[in-house]
């Protein structure tokens, strides 16, 4: 599993929500899981093949999320809504 968290700089949008998830289906990275600060949500990217996620799944800040095999665990997010601004 990766796990990542978009920087406040806007200069690296490409990178967090497209290059790196891109990426990680590459290596073959079963989840991904991306915090994204600006839009307050949380994604998971699983099932990669042939370079791509297969599933790609958002949901917002306080949510609960399965990660889905080989992880297997519930993520409360709840705490996330901490820091936004």
């Amino acid at each position: 599993m990766a796990v990542e968290i978009t920087s406040r700089d806007r200069d690296t949008n490409q990178r967090d929500r497209i290059d790196k998830p891109v990426g990680y289906a590459e290596a073959e990275i079963p989840v991904y899981l991306l915090i994204d600060r600006d839009n307050h949500t949380v994604t998971v990217f699983s099932e990669p093949k042939d370079g791509r996620y297969q599933q790609i799944s958002p949901h917002p800040w306080g949510a609960t999320v399965e990660l889905p095999a080989p992880v297997n665990i519930t993520l409360d997010t709840d705490k996330l809504k901490d820091y936004a601004d």
